[in-house]
């Protein structure tokens, strides 16, 4: 409840009714001071955010260590004892979001300049070679195995050397527009990255992805959910909800490990904290895999036989979908790579 003192004067400045109390009994504004301290109007963004009297500690307890129990609790009526389900996942994702972040990426480290900066060199010595490459190509209009096999995969020095061989090649032996552009970004890619910036790259990528991966999934999720459970019983709503509890679980879990992966990255050389962050990092996926299993079971009340099937089918099918969406996202990443 708000510490804010109370208006003296008893008219509502909402409705304009008579408060007799803190709240106007007609529209339910509290009827206080409206100029606020900074400090008020901080805390009442996390009172907003979280409606801070136990509810968020009790959400964010029953979501972690109770599956399906908030789902149930919501569905049953008891809505104002926690987070509303959109309410809880829109505030996870804000918060992992700004976390993720917040931290600094490791790309950009010195040891990654000066491999950076090798590979340019490289890639500038290799092109030295590409006029005397070019000559070979126009002299013979049949070409080897060897240069056969440069036209159809990945295999070229530079950009340039690609450009000059598309440009001065026999017809029959260029590459069509989809081959080239995609020959050409993948080279374009290659002389800026070194490999481990490469893997950087798509692991940043990924972290920074995953709360929109996990929103373009859930309708998908909901609708797999729908197709294995009584429709006369469960409507799609109901499956909406336990969605949402399910993937606030997930994204908050997913948060929780980056944090203490990154707290703990700067002792890692002790074999100890090592050790530790290695056990943490093992029981939090394992808690990710497993937790659907419980939830599912005490959420739609069937036999723990039918519970494994059913979640053994729908975590086989929605991986399938799931890497597919993943696999859009690592391909989007690429393109925009540079």
């Amino acid at each position: 409840m708000s510490k804010s003192k109370i208006r003296n004067d008893k008219t509502c400045l909402n409705c304009r009714y008579v408060v007799e109390n803190r709240f106007c009994p007609n529209c339910g504004q509290e009827n206080t001071d409206t100029r606020k301290t900074f400090h008020h109007l901080f805390f009442h963004f996390i009172e907003d955010l979280t409606h801070y009297e136990n509810a968020f500690w009790k959400t964010i307890k029953n979501l972690l260590f109770k599956p399906a129990s908030l789902t149930k609790e919501y569905l049953s009526g008891k809505r104002l004892s926690y987070l509303a389900p959109v309410r809880l996942y829109i505030f996870i994702s804000f918060i992992t979001f700004l976390l993720i972040a917040i931290f600094p990426s490791e790309i950009n480290s010195p040891e990654k300049t000066i491999e950076k900066e090798s590979t340019i060199t490289t890639k500038n010595k290799s092109f030295q070679n590409t006029i005397s490459k070019n000559d070979s190509v126009k002299k013979s209009q049949t070409a080897s195995n060897e240069e056969e096999e440069e036209f159809q995969d990945f295999g070229y020095d530079s950009v340039e050397q690609l450009d000059s061989i598309q440009k001065n090649a026999p017809e029959s032996k260029k590459l069509t527009d989809f081959s080239y552009w995609a020959n050409r970004k993948f080279q374009i890619v290659k002389d800026n990255n070194s490999k481990g910036e490469l893997l950087e790259k798509f692991i940043s990528s990924f972290t920074h992805n995953l709360p929109k991966v996990l929103f373009v999934f859930m309708p998908i999720f909901a609708f797999s959910l729908w197709l294995f459970h009584g429709k006369k019983r469960w409507y799609y709503f109901d499956h909406g909800i336990f969605t949402l509890h399910y993937f606030s679980f997930l994204l908050l879990l997913f948060l929780l490990l980056f944090l203490i992966n990154k707290g703990l990255t700067p002792f890692s050389e002790s074999s100890l904290v090592s050790f530790i962050q290695i056990l943490i990092n093992f029981i939090g996926i394992g808690w990710m895999f497993y937790y659907f299993y419980p939830a599912h079971r005490r959420f739609y009340g069937e036999t723990r036989f039918i519970s494994f099937i059913k979640c053994s089918l729908l975590f086989f099918i929605n991986f399938i979908l799931v890497s597919i969406i993943l696999l859009l996202f690592a391909i989007y990443t690429f393109i925009n790579l540079h």
